[in-house]
């Protein structure tokens, strides 16, 4: 039986902007091609995400008392998800990720002022510790200092806890409390940054989820890019879903979209393997659009798509 409750996602909220080339980059040396300004976030995408699926969302995130911050607020506000605890911090400025695409769509580097999220700490999230325990899913992210992190994850084990590992360098905050994590959600780099393991071939990459589940965690996906991903349940089903075919715009949201998917799919009683198809549909989806969440993103579209896909 599936919890009733909303789902509460905890992390990053910040202004996207995301450069895309229109020919081949070269260092030290500018390219023609657009530039695009929303609302991102990795906690922040995966709630608009999932209030798009349908789900009764709620976000908890610290904004600078600026007009990004309250921008952010009210484009979240406008996608479905309640933004009532997300915290407005006077004198500090709203995060911020700017980040540089290919022709191809393919991201060659970012960078992310994250320091406001510093502001969640144990203390911050302790009076909303009964929500997190009624939940139906908690959504964190390793944007999320280790203080943070570990708080959540040692105090609201009746939720099931869905993690974004972020960042080869973020995901290590979430090592110790591993055990409590119910789905991880990782590329490559990070499935490596925690296992200390190679995952050049698809043996390793079974390796290294095997690793991980011997920390505790009880679902494993592990994104490959143009490969696919990866499943792995503890003692379950595990395989590959193949990457779905789509023209791709921008990078950016689509890791977001494919954990929403999963929780997604989670809520709707899917087995793994089904909640590994539903959130690659979600993902690619998302790379069809320069923002970082997809505007029509449904349960339907997805399913119909994924139909187009497999006719």
């Amino acid at each position: 039986m599936q919890r009733k409750g909303c789902v509460m996602a905890v992390g990053g909220a910040n202004l996207d902007i995301s450069a895309c080339a229109d020919q081949p980059l070269r260092a030290a040396d500018s390219a023609p091609g657009r530039v695009h300004t929303s609302a991102g976030g990795v906690a922040r995408n995966v709630a608009e995400n999932l209030a798009r699926l349908g789900h009764a969302t709620r976000l908890l995130s610290a904004v600078g008392d600026d007009p990004q911050g309250h921008s952010l607020l009210a484009a979240t506000r406008m996608a479905g998800v309640d933004v009532s605890a997300c915290w407005v911090v006077p004198g500090a400025a709203s995060a911020s990720y700017v980040s540089v695409h290919d022709h191809a769509g393919a991201l060659t580097v970012a960078v992310n002022d994250m320091q406001i999220i510093e502001h969640i700490t144990p203390e911050r999230l302790a009076p909303h510790a009964r929500q997190f325990q009624q939940a139906a899913a908690l959504v964190v992210d390793c944007n999320l200092a280790e203080p943070a992190l570990a708080w959540l994850l040692a105090n609201c084990d009746a939720a099931p806890v869905f993690v974004d590992a972020v960042s080869a360098f973020k995901c290590r905050r979430v090592l110790a409390s591993l055990s409590r994590v119910h789905t991880l959600k990782v590329n490559r780099l990070e499935a490596g940054a925690l296992s200390g393991l190679p995952l050049g071939s698809e043996a390793e990459v079974e390796a290294a989820a095997g690793w991980l589940h011997r920390q505790g965690v009880r679902n494993i996906v592990l994104s490959l890019g143009d490969q696919g991903l990866y499943f792995s349940q503890a003692h379950g089903a595990c395989g590959w879903q193949r990457a779905l075919p789509v023209t791709v715009v921008s990078t950016t949201g689509a890791g977001d979209a494919l954990l929403a998917g999963l929780v997604h799919s989670h809520l709707a009683g899917a087995k793994l393997s089904r909640a590994a198809r539903f959130a690659s549909g979600c993902a690619a989806l998302t790379l069809t659009v320069a923002s970082a969440n997809h505007p029509g993103l449904s349960v339907d579209r997805v399913d119909r798509w994924l139909d187009s896909v497999a006719a």
